[in-house]
Parts: structure tokens; C-alpha cells; sequence
């Protein structure tokens, strides 16, 4: 394969960085490494040594460093100082004989150059077992910012429940990558998986039910706050999507009374889509969205709410623009911002809102219009960032099927090699507010399923998110440079034909 020869550099960074430059003695972690922060960089420090402790075995205290103290001269330092250019995610990392040194305006940027000097590290470091060492970290400079401000992934929750401590999991990955929103689907036909105080059958009624007769789940409002915190943490923002008008069967499941016609539908644990509608003309409806929103938004810091707004082939299009017309501000009126997959964009709407591009044809003139309308996009078209989406014939994970083709096979190049500043005619960069790679989970039901669709993907999709240059030759090369780091983690991935491992 063209390039498989070629070495690995000692800096596999993914994201590339805008600048590495190496050169002269490295350092070395030891019994004597310390971690000295500025006062407000405490939460980055103690996060570094609960990364490192596991498998270097090394005790790496924590010391806060008042401005006047001079530096260790050996060790790891974490500074917050005026970067110029950088940004509040940006950071400049330095690695020399005597230490390494991490400084950014913001702690998201210390905490994005701590995921760098990760990768710096052995792949040995990711294990949560100790191993034996050495410790070297290759003598570099780095300077780094993200291209994009919103570089997120989804996780369909509604299909197949997963619990707490796998979405932790899952946040882990994004943050290792650098990506910063983690949008949650948390309703559908299928199940409701968030606890609404007012309307307690959502979950003690069609919580019960998933995909293919799976026992579903459900959070406690409480279960979802440590959710949304520990991703805050890792200065990543969750995205709450409580979809709507359309993928609502299991609303109805629980509240008759939302149905067009009182009655009731029967659980659902099928695949299909776009049968299901909330009542359009009853005044119940709107006081159920907005009870359901006002207590979403205050269970979530984050600035957005997703309201959904795709497939709704059941509700006549009147009937959306209507109820479209009476929810969007509704999320205003909570003082978030309304995010929805890009058939919103039909709807014009004076306010601010986030439209959400998945469908791999290209849009008709509404979301150029929606844009001319200050919207901005973010983009996850299907054969470019879906991560359900089949590597090729036959993807399987131990004999087990996993994936759909709707949107057709996305290998790691599919997922990288796109542009979203120019991807989209009539939708400019200035109006593009980031990427996403969703994944949804018909077919996914174990953590397992959820590493073998997302490696080695979402690294492609996290460099395309933020890494203004790329190079398609050098990326593999990286990625491949990152496979023992997986097996160290206990990641199942794809070995994929088009990487040189």
C-alpha cells in the first residue's frame, strides 16, 4: 500500500497540530516528575495525574505555584498566560531535557495540550494496569489551535440504553481527540431515556423498551447531571435532543393524550422511521414540550437545545411549520439556543439556531436561506460522518452485524477527506460552526459495538474538525501510530484495509 513503508514520527499527533517542531533532548517521567499549576489550572493538574498514575506507577504530586514561586527544574508545568492568537482552546506545548511545560489562556486549552502530551507519552501510558516504563517524551514545540468551535459526536441512546458508566467511556474518547460537545439522542420511537418530573410515564412506562425487545433504560434526573458533569470536567458540552414532532411513538406509548387520535400505539422496538406524530392542534402538546424543555434546560448548562425536527413524515407540512413556529421559541425563552436536524431549515425563524446537516444529497435553497438568516450549520452528512454507517460488506464484530448502508460503506478516508469550510454550496465558513459524527445505535448494544464503529473513524472526523492543514499520507501514518494505544486502552477497533497498522 502507497506509503506503508514510510516511518512513523515520534509525534503521532491526531489532531495535527498547526506547528510541531522537534528537536534536542527529550524528558523523561521518573519517581522525581512533579505537576506544578497556576492557582487555576488545579482541576487540569489533578485530571493529568489521574491519567498517568495507573500505569507509570509514579506518584506525580500536584503542587499549586503561587506567581512569585520559581519552577521545578524538572517535571511537567501547566500555565495559564496570555497566549496571542490562540484562542480559549488554543495552548503552546513545550517538551526539553529538564521537563515540559503546557501554557494557554483558558484551562480547555491546558487540557487540550494535556491530551497532546498523552499521545507524546509510550501507548503503554493508556493502560489502567501498571507497566514497567521508561517514561521518554520526545523533545518538541508545539503551538495548537482548533479550526472549528463546536467538534462534537452523538450517541443514540433511545435505540439501545446505555448506562452511566459506558457514556463516561464514551466521553473519554471524544476528549481524547479534542473534540468538545457530546450530543446526546435521548428520545425516539423506540424509548425515553430521560426522567421528567411531570410527566413520570416517559420513563416508567416507555423506558422499559428498545431495538429488538432489549430491556431499555432509563436516567434519573440525578444519573443525568453526573452525566453532564463529568463531561464539563473535560470541557466537553453535552447537547440534550429531545426529538420532535415526528419519532415520538414512544411519547405516545406513555401519554395518550398526545396522539392524534387519544389512542395509545403499541411499544415499539423495530427500525423504522417516520411513522409516529405528536398532535399538532392541542394546546396539551405545546404545554408538554414546554414543561419537557424547561426541565431539560435546567439540567443542562450547555448553551444548546436540540429539539430534533427530522423525518416527521407523518405530520402533514403545515402542521410542522405550525408546531415548528411555536416551539423554537419556546428554547429561545429559556435562553438556549434552538438546534435541529437541517429539515428545520424549512421553517423560516428571526432567532438564533443551529441547523443540523446529515442527509448526503445535497439541501435544496431552505438551508440557504436559513443561513442568509444568520443560522449556522454544523455538518454530519451520513457518508461522510456517520458512525453507524458500515466500514464496507460484511462489517461484523465477532460474527455480529453491525452498522446499516442507507448512506453507503464510509471506510476512515470517507471520514476524512471532505472540507467543511467549502462542502456545502451557499453555505460560506463564516457560517459554519463545526462538524459532528453521529452514531446511532439500531444495531449497537454493547460497549464492544460502540469501539468497532467509532475507531478508527472518529479520529478522522476529529482532525477534520480541527486541523485547518491535512494531509491524507500523513494521517494514516499517525492513526496507525495510535493502534497500540487502543489495545493499551481496551478498545476494540476496525482494522481497516486503507491504514498501514
Amino acid at each position: 500500500m502507497e506509503d506503508q513503508e514510510e516511518p512513523v514520527p515520534p509525534q503521532a499527533i491526531v489532531p495535527a497540530p498547526v506547528t510541531v517542531t522537534p528537536g534536542g533532548d527529550g524528558y523523561a517521567l521518573s519517581r522525581h516528575t512533579t505537576i506544578q499549576v497556576d492557582p487555576g489550572a488545579t482541576a487540569v493538574g489533578r485530571y493529568l495525574a489521574t491519567l498517568l498514575r495507573p500505569a507509570t506507577g509514579l506518584p506525580l504530586p500536584v503542587h499549586i505555584a503561587a506567581d512569585h514561586e520559581a519552577r521545578p527544574d524538572q517535571g511537567i508545568s501547566l500555565r495559564l498566560a496570555a497566549s496571542p492568537g490562540l484562542g480559549r482552546e488554543g495552548y503552546e506545548l513545550a517538551v526539553t531535557g529538564t521537563g515540559v511545560t503546557i501554557q494557554a489562556e483558558h484551562p480547555a486549552g491546558l487540557f487540550y495540550g494535556v491530551q497532546t502530551l498523552r499521545q507524546l507519552l509510550p501507548p503503554a501510558v493508556e493502560s489502567r494496569a501498571p507497566r514497567p516504563g521508561p517514561w521518554p517524551v520526545p523533545a518538541v514545540r508545539i503551538t495548537d489551535r482548533p479550526r472549528f468551535a463546536y467538534r462534537g459526536a452523538m450517541l443514540d441512546v433511545a435505540r439501545h440504553f446505555f448506562p452511566v458508566h459506558v457514556v463516561r467511556r464514551f466521553i473519554d474518547q471524544l476528549a481524547y481527540y479534542k473534540l468538545n460537545h457530546l450530543h446526546l439522542h435521548l428520545t425516539d420511537d423506540q424509548g425515553w431515556r430521560l426522567e421528567i418530573e411531570d410527566w413520570p410515564d416517559l420513563t416508567r412506562i416507555s423506558g422499559r423498551t428498545a431495538v429488538g425487545g432489549d430491556p431499555g433504560g432509563a436516567y434519573s434526573q440525578e444519573a443525568y447531571a453526573a452525566i453532564v458533569a463529568y463531561a464539563r470536567e473535560r470541557h466537553i458540552t453535552v447537547v440534550p435532543e429531545i426529538d420532535m414532532p415526528g419519532h415520538t411513538n414512544a411519547a405516545l406509548v406513555a401519554y395518550r393524550a398526545l396522539a392524534p387520535d387519544r389512542v395509545a400505539p403499541e411499544p415499539y422496538t423495530g427500525m423504522k422511521v417516520g411513522f409516529s406524530s405528536l398532535v399538532i392542534d392541542r394546546e396539551l402538546t405545546y404545554a408538554f414540550v414546554a414543561g419537557v424543555l424547561r426541565e431539560v434546560a435546567a439540567l443542562t448548562p450547555g448553551p444548546y437545545l436540540h429539539i430534533g425536527g427530522d423525518e416527521a413524515f407523518a405530520t402533514p407540512p403545515d402542521d410542522y411549520a405550525r408546531f415548528l413556529r411555536r416551539v423554537q421559541p419556546m428554547v429561545a425563552a429559556l435562553g438556549k439556543t434552538v438546534m435541529g436536524w437541517q429539515e428545520i431549515a424549512t421553517v423560516p425563524y428571526a432567532g438564533d439556531r443551529v441547523v443540523q446537516y446529515w442527509r448526503p444529497e445535497p439541501p435544496g435553497p431552505y438551508l440557504r436561506r436559513a443561513v442568509a438568516q444568520g443560522a449556522r450549520v454544523v455538518l454530519s452528512p451520513a457518508n461522510r460522518s456517520y458512525l453507524d454507517m458500515v466500514y464496507g460488506p460484511g462489517t461484523a464484530y465477532q460474527g455480529t452485524p453491525l452498522g446499516l448502508d442507507w448512506a453507503g460503506p464510509v471506510e476512515v478516508r470517507d471520514a476524512y477527506h471532505w472540507d467543511p469550510g467549502s462542502y456545502l454550496e451557499g453555505v460560506p465558513e463564516e457560517s459554519v460552526l463545526g462538524v459532528e459524527a453521529p452514531l446511532w445505535s439500531e444495531t449497537v448494544s454493547t460497549p464492544e459495538h460502540l469501539d468497532y464503529l467509532i475507531f478508527p473513524r472518529l479520529p478522522a472526523i476529529a482532525e477534520v474538525g480541527w486541523s485547518r492543514s491535512r494531509d491524507w499520507a500523513g494521517f494514516r501514518r499517525r492513526l496507525a501510530a495510535h493502534a497500540p494505544r487502543w489495545r493499551a486502552a481496551g478498545i476494540v477497533f476496525h482494522p481497516s484495509p486503507q491504514i498501514p497498522w
